[in-house]
């Protein structure tokens, strides 16, 4: 039966069987590859390891913030690419880094996407999970009216309605174009997110060994030694993603204290005027001076601001304060020094543009600090590479991306996860990028189309949370949209303007990707009635359990199973949703089976008596007759519930 597995639960004598839709992506068959997953997984019932109450949250957050410094080495370099006409437009540049770091990560991210979190977790489906759960606009066709009264279902709102936030709610559910954009640009983020898992490693470990070019080292030599890097780095995934993050974490705050720094040496040393790129003007004498040439120059400026939307997509492993912190206090003003210095730097050595930031570094640290950015480059490498573990764990949740084995590396964090096919994959993505595009500069402008694009669409979701569920003035809606909004879509047309300089990468993955998307479709399947007429004789119970996703972060374990009987009673045939979220990790073998029988028999039990209580008091009956009615029920529940105990 190809559309179809069947399996008794416990023993070849069992009578309890357990019917379960191949396409629905169940995981109760022993010999299915999907239930192998399952078994390799823990349940972390009460999230006793979470690294959201782990004393280090400060210092992961900022391990996490590594990956917006992955391309501090290439900014001037792709911005100036034809390199410095006029003194003035390092000022210019300077002040657009300025402004896009502080409007950007800071105050967009930092301060109001974090505030849209779904139940603590983050990235494109926690936005779209909002959305869908305020307006009926999924597409997933396995909703039940009861998943609403799930307790993470319901959403905080506002006493106050407004017309606006109506009408719009209204038009989203009415079209179905609507409804179809928003299940297609939530896929887009999230493939373009995981296509930044091969771009990161590629572009901050080339980078970073391209300072032994100091060395004259050959641009060959420079390559293979980044592959090599790549290689150890993937090869060590399977002995944790939380070991070998830690592994190089003592280096952060190194880093850290040196590029700031220098940041401020330079500063000192070479042109300490660059701090009038304050001003705004600059910025506008910049475009005056450069037209066409400026707009282009955007592509190159964007890479500063990189890593805000990884960090966003892993936002579950921190708390929102926590990275407030670390960003105000440190991952905002370092670089902000770094390119400051580095800036003070150009003014006095303008020929140096191509390899402005090994180039400002003084003498006597430029290998400690070489050696430094390695390490760095392969945090945030890190860092992103368990991203895009994360990501992949929440699409498997969802049915859309085809089934693969994850494998959880950590008994004390619950979102340590460790996918080999997808490591492996990553690792051979990473090397063919790296050989076949060589320089940073194509390789940013290929990051540069995946960086934008996510800001996009994330600002684009977060308009409507703002009107729908946030009830926003709209005043400020329209603030954020003019302001960061405009900003972003200036940004995304100058890298689109690349797209044949390798910015055609990022879309090319996320079309791969995207073209993996599986719908769920859960209940009966239309097998059945071929399996009724073909087998000659019904087990004694019979259960269809559907595995289904709910468009929330996390299901209670009280919420999680939902049953249904199908008549005729007399079959004891059984429907079962058994619902989780998208972060929640699955229950091992044994603990589901015991579950699953337990929630059974006492749906049994409270089906049979809500059923008798309705048929009394529709009769009317004396207190006598109820009196025999409770002990008919009862005597059926408990024949019920003994046919289940033998079948189990």
């Amino acid at each position: 039966m190809s559309n179809a597995i069947m399996e008794e639960a416990v023993e070849e004598e069992s009578h309890i069987q357990v019917v379960v839709p191949d396409s629905e992506h169940q995981l109760i068959n022993g010999n299915n590859p999907s239930l192998q997953m399952l078994r390799k997984q823990s349940f972390f019932p009460n999230h006793q390891g979470s690294s959201r109450n782990s004393h280090s949250q400060h210092f992961r957050a900022l391990e996490s913030f590594m990956e917006i410094l992955a391309h501090r080495h290439s900014v001037y370099f792709s911005t100036f690419t034809s390199g410095i006409y006029h003194r003035d437009d390092i000022l210019g540049v300077l002040s657009l880094i300025l402004y896009t770091l502080t409007l950007i990560p800071l105050l967009k991210y930092v301060f109001i996407v974090l505030r849209a979190t779904d139940n603590g977790e983050g990235g494109t489906f926690a936005l779209y999970s909002l959305i869908c759960r305020y307006a009926k606009v999924s597409m997933m066709q396995n909703q039940q009216a009861e998943d609403h009264q799930v307790s993470d279902f319901k959403l905080e709102l506002p006493s106050k309605r407004l017309k606006l936030s109506s009408a719009l709610k209204s038009n989203l559910e009415n079209s179905q174009f609507a409804k179809l954009f928003l299940l297609l640009i939530t896929m887009l983020g999230t493939s373009m997110v995981i296509g930044d898992g091969v771009l990161t490693p590629c572009i901050s470990v080339l980078s970073a060994v391209g300072g032994i070019q100091q060395a004259t080292m050959a641009e060959d030599r420079i390559v293979w030694i980044s592959v090599a890097i790549l290689v150890c780095l993937f090869l060590v995934q399977r002995f944790g993603t939380d070991k070998v993050g830690y592994t190089f974490a003592p280096i952060l705050c190194v880093w850290f204290t040196f590029i700031g720094g220098i940041g401020v040496y330079n500063f000192i040393k070479f042109d300490p005027t660059v701090i009038k790129a304050i001003n705004p003007k600059y910025i506008l004498d910049y475009f005056k001076r450069n037209k066409k040439d400026a707009w282009i120059s955007l592509g190159g400026v964007v890479l500063a601001t990189t890593g805000m939307e990884a960090l966003f997509a892993d936002v579950g492993h921190f708390t929102v304060r926590s990275i407030q912190i670390s960003m105000c206090t440190v991952t905002y003003p370092a670089p902000i020094l770094a390119y400051t210095g580095q800036a003070s730097f150009l003014r006095k050595h303008e020929n140096f543009v191509s390899d402005t930031f090994f180039k400002s570094i003084p003498g006597s640290l430029y290998w400690p600090m070489f050696a430094v950015a390695v390490a760095a480059a392969i945090i945030a490498s890190q860092a992103m590479i368990s991203v895009t573990f994360s990501i992949i764990q929440q699409s498997l949740s969802l049915g859309c991306f085809p089934r693969v084995k994850v494998v959880h590396t950590s008994a004390k964090y619950e979102g340590q996860v460790y996918i080999p096919e997808v490591n492996y994959l990553l690792m051979l993505a990473c090397i063919g990028v790296t050989v076949g595009f060589r320089t940073t500069l194509k390789i940013g402008n290929a990051y540069g189309i995946a960086v934008v694009f996510v800001m996009t669409l994330t600002s684009f979701l977060l308009v409507l949370i703002m009107i729908m569920i946030w009830k926003t003035n709209i005043l400020f809606v329209i603030a954020y949209v003019l302001i960061i909004g405009s900003v972003e879509l200036v940004y995304l047309s100058s890298v689109l303007y690349k797209f044949d300089q390798g910015g055609y990468l990022p879309l090319a993955i996320a079309a791969v990707l995207m073209t993996t998307e599986k719908k769920l479709v859960h209940g009966i399947p239309p097998i059945f009635e071929h399996y009724v007429a073909n087998v000659p004789a019904l087990h004694s119970v019979l259960v269809f359990i559907s595995i289904k996703s709910l468009p929330i972060s996390k299901v209670v374990a009280e919420e999680r199973f939902l049953f249904r009987r199908v008549e005729p009673k007399e079959l004891n045939v059984f429907r079962c949703f058994v619902r989780y979220g998208y972060t929640d990790m699955l229950y091992e073998q044994e603990s589901f089976e015991w579950t699953f029988v337990e929630r059974l028999k006492e749906f049994i039990n409270e089906n049979i008596r809500c059923s008798h209580v309705l048929v009394n008091r529709e009769d009317g009956q004396d207190e006598i007759n109820v009196r025999q009615v409770e002990e008919d029920w009862q005597e059926i529940v408990k024949r019920d519930i003994s046919i289940v105990d033998e079948a189990w």
